[in-house]
């Protein structure tokens, strides 16, 4: 997992949405979790968030929405600053961009400083918007997102993407 996160680091374009691809699946496994945040991997994902090519935004979107599906996790991809990053990706990325953020934003929804963070950094009318897509799977992981944020007294399933392969769609 180390080498995985240094290629996140400073890797090439095409290395970053690999090694985000291997942290993606790696991180179906609930010990993998632990693993990867422990590795660092949470700061460069952001990052990538950030600034990454289209595929390595949505792969890193994804990896993300996967680790937060540990309650420690939640709280320290929040702490580094990853809502704001995700909230824009809603806002204004690709299609599979905003699915995927407001995959993560579900799951990190599920802590209650979270759910408060994201409401306030704006996340509520773009899900709205995404809620109404054309595409069913996009609608779907929206209106998850809105769930959550509108009522974390049901219980609920955090949502875990499928595990993806190279070429990504």
């Amino acid at each position: 997992i180390p080498p995985l996160v240094d290629l996140i680091r400073s890797g090439t374009d095409g290395a970053k949405a690999k090694a985000a691809m291997a942290l993606v699946n790696l991180a179906f496994d609930k010990d993998n979790r632990v693993t990867i945040a422990a590795a660092g991997a949470i700061p460069p994902l952001i990052d990538l968030v950030k600034s990454g090519t289209d595929g390595a935004k949505e792969l890193a979107a994804t990896a993300l929405g996967n680790l937060a599906n540990n309650n420690d996790n939640k709280v320290s991809i929040a702490k580094f600053g990853a809502i704001p990053p995700l909230v824009d990706l809603v806002k204004s990325g690709t299609d599979g961009e905003k699915a995927w953020a407001a995959a993560a934003l579900q799951n990190l929804a599920l802590n209650k400083d979270n759910n408060v963070a994201i409401a306030k950094a704006g996340a509520i009318p773009p899900l709205v918007k995404l809620g109404r897509s054309e595409r069913e799977d996009t609608r779907q992981l929206a209106k998850g997102a809105l769930g959550v944020l509108m009522d974390q007294s049901r219980p609920y399933q955090p949502h875990q993407s499928r595990r993806r392969r190279w070429p990504f769609r």
